[in-house]
């Protein structure tokens, strides 16, 4: 039922002259005019007041979503109310027209009350009215002729409802005004569908927003394609991966980026979802990005409307497959603790030449710790921030090293993986390899890593493709390389190769002071470790230590110290529990053989007179190298009757 126009002109002037309300006035009128009488608003007034312009331009800037989606929704009404002689008006939460639609007369109608864009509509400003009624109550409300406070708008009728986002709060307001006398019950539900429209856009928006955000924050790429491969979007990881934006991608399009890569019904099983590339390169203009790749069918009714297509630049994945295998170096230059002259000017040398990209080359006997250099020389390289991969030459089956190292792909030989794999070098990429045990690699294998060694790249078997790499290559061994070339089971291109930088570690027997500080750290770890088993070690038995020839070096000693330290009742140990000879004979190559069954006394005087023969007889410099006194060293000499005139004698010959 319509209301009577003139009935509510008659409420309205007993209110306004003595302030009397008909029983059927409605609560949300009687509320707000009694609150238009409360702040002493003048019912001749109702004409909106501007804003400033700048502060205008703010609360535009402030709502140009609402806007953005309002708009096109309030066009699409407009249209259906056009020859009604409405004004279809957006405001903010504050009452402020941010946009408004209506015809030549309407507009006209509208411009005399200042119900402009930039002008405030609330029940302060201008009396009751529909927009002001609606922010106060939060819902839909309509507001016809008399039932407006201000004179000026009973010719007007209105319909409005707030606009709210998706945490329920009020933006906005949609109202729709024309003249009283064209009141239809229809049009408030029209305009409520319309505010639900913008609700709904406004949701999908945010929606959309958050999830280009989390996809955004993923360093994965991700593409969604029509079903004729046609770009419809890429996130942020996409664009840095193939360094293009949408545009780009399209101009170039899908065929020709990612020339090899198979998309068509052959590929999908019955009852796949997903396909997986693991090597597919992206060709972006003279730009080969090597990627993995998962593509994923968007079915509708089991028709394919498109593709989503996941990728990943694959020294990233690498890095990923590297910090989940453990792939990282552990120690650093500062871990390598030694009392050693020598030692430390080794490590002095190695501090420095980790700044360079250079091979290094490191030889020294098992247990010297060439891999703890290996692992500080990384750390404090250029290469610090990727993977370090270590690979053991004389673990790697002889028919498998070249697949290890270079990685084969699809299809290589009988038994490869359906999706190929990379090597170990590959795998180093933007980090260092550590090839220990090079010695034993096999000569075959040989040529192909000079070539990568040279080149700096890589092929994977049975491809043609070569894969620039970015690495640092560390070698160890615990053999002379330069004899085994002479020996003619090593290439003598690739020893030069490798040996641009040179360290050799000496063996824990001719660092006698290291022996020595090496046996305490063992055991103060073990009495931390156990300290219901404390124990300390004699004097007699550290200067037994010294006169071991250790072929096993630095782990021998360790395994030694733990052993004793476990079979040992006592709180000191004592010379008693002192080293016997190795059970395999210990020759050095600069000593001439030993008995069979040589006894320690055998070991340590032929430890000695190596020592005289490097240092050329020199009791001082011999001392040092031992961890020895000159006194100690004399007594040496003098108990195993050595005569240092003969090492003397020797380097004048």
């Amino acid at each position: 039922m319509e209301p009577d126009l003139n009935k509510l002109k008659d409420n309205w002037t007993n209110f306004v002259a003595h302030g009397i309300l008909d029983s059927n006035t409605r609560p949300i009128i009687k509320r707000s005019w009694e609150y238009c009488q409360k702040i002493k608003l003048d019912v001749n007034a109702g004409k909106g007041e501007s804003i400033e312009a700048c502060q205008l331009a703010q609360v535009l800037a402030q709502n140009r979503e609402l806007i953005k989606i309002a708009q096109p929704i309030m066009q699409n009404l407009y249209e259906i109310v056009l020859s009604s002689h409405f004004v279809l008006v957006l405001t903010d939460k504050n009452g402020v027209l941010l946009d408004t639609i209506g015809d030549e007369v309407v507009s006209m109608r509208a411009s005399e009350l200042r119900f402009l864009k930039g002008t405030v509509w609330t029940n302060a400003a201008v009396g009751s009215n529909a927009i002001g009624i609606a922010l106060d109550e939060d819902g839909p409300v309509h507001v016809v002729g008399a039932e407006h406070y201000c004179v000026s708008h009973h010719t007007w009728t209105c319909s409005a409802t707030t606009i709210h986002n998706v945490k329920g709060e009020i933006i906005g307001v949609l109202n729709m005004s024309g003249e009283s006398h064209k009141l239809h019950s229809h049009t408030l539900g029209i305009v409520v569908a319309a505010a639900y429209s913008i609700e709904n856009e406004l949701a999908l928006s945010h929606t959309y927003r958050s999830m280009s955000a989390s996809l955004d924050s993923t360093e994965d790429g991700i593409l969604v394609t029509d079903e004729n491969l046609n770009l419809q979007w890429m996130n942020v990881g996409a664009q840095k991966v193939l360094r293009i934006n949408m545009d780009e991608f399209n101009t170039i399009g899908f065929k020709k980026i990612f020339k090899k890569m198979d998309i068509g019904g052959e590929i999908w099983n019955s009852d796949e979802t997903t396909h997986y590339y693991t090597d597919v390169t992206a060709h972006i203009g003279s730009q080969k990005i090597q990627c993995s790749a998962n593509i994923s069918r968007i079915l509708e009714n089991d028709q394919i409307q498109g593709y989503s297509i996941g990728i990943r630049e694959i020294k990233h994945l690498h890095s990923a497959v590297n910090r989940v295998s453990g792939n990282v170096a552990i120690y650093t230059f500062s871990d390598i603790i030694t009392q050693n002259p020598q030692m430390r000017m080794i490590i002095k040398t190695a501090e420095k030449m980790a700044r360079f990209k250079k091979c290094i080359l490191i030889e020294g006997e098992s247990g010297t710790g060439k891999e703890m250099f290996a692992h500080a020389i990384h750390r404090a390289s250029a290469f610090s921030q990727g993977p370090f991969i270590v690979v053991n030459c004389a673990c790697l089956p002889r028919d498998l090293v070249e697949s290890e190292l270079f990685g084969y792909c699809k299809g290589a030989f009988t038994g490869a993986l359906n999706e190929g794999k990379p090597g170990k070098f590959e795998l180093a990429e933007g980090g260092t390899i550590f090839l220990d045990e090079i010695g034993e690699m096999p000569l075959e294998v040989q040529a192909k890593l000079l070539r990568v060694v040279e080149t700096c790249t890589v092929s994977r078997i049975g491809s043609q493709t070569e894969r620039k790499l970015n690495i640092r290559i560390i070698a160890a061994t615990n053999r002379n390389l330069e004899q085994e070339v002479k020996n003619k089971s090593f290439r003598e291109d690739l020893y030069f190769r490798l040996n641009v930088i040179y360290l050799h570690i000496p063996p824990l027997r001719v660092r006698g002071d290291d022996i020595v500080w090496a046996a305490s750290h063992f055991l103060d770890r073990l009495n931390r470790e156990y300290p219901e088993h404390n124990k300390s070690l004699s004097k007699e038995f550290l200067e037994g230590l010294k006169l071991h020839p250790w072929p096993g070096n630095v782990r021998e000693l360790q395994n030694y110290i733990e052993r004793t330290f476990y079979l040992c009742p006592e709180p000191i140990i004592s010379s008693d529990y002192l080293p016997t000879p190795p059970p395999r004979q210990f020759v050095e190559t600069s000593v001439l053989p030993l008995a069979t069954g040589p006894t320690l006394d055998d070991l340590v005087k032929a430890n000695l007179e190596k020592i005289l023969k490097e240092t050329h007889g020199c009791v001082e410099a011999s001392a040092e190298m031992m961890g020895l006194s000159r006194a100690s060293l004399y007594r040496k000499i003098k108990k195993y009757k050595i005569d240092i005139k003969d090492f003397r004698y020797l380097s004048q010959m």
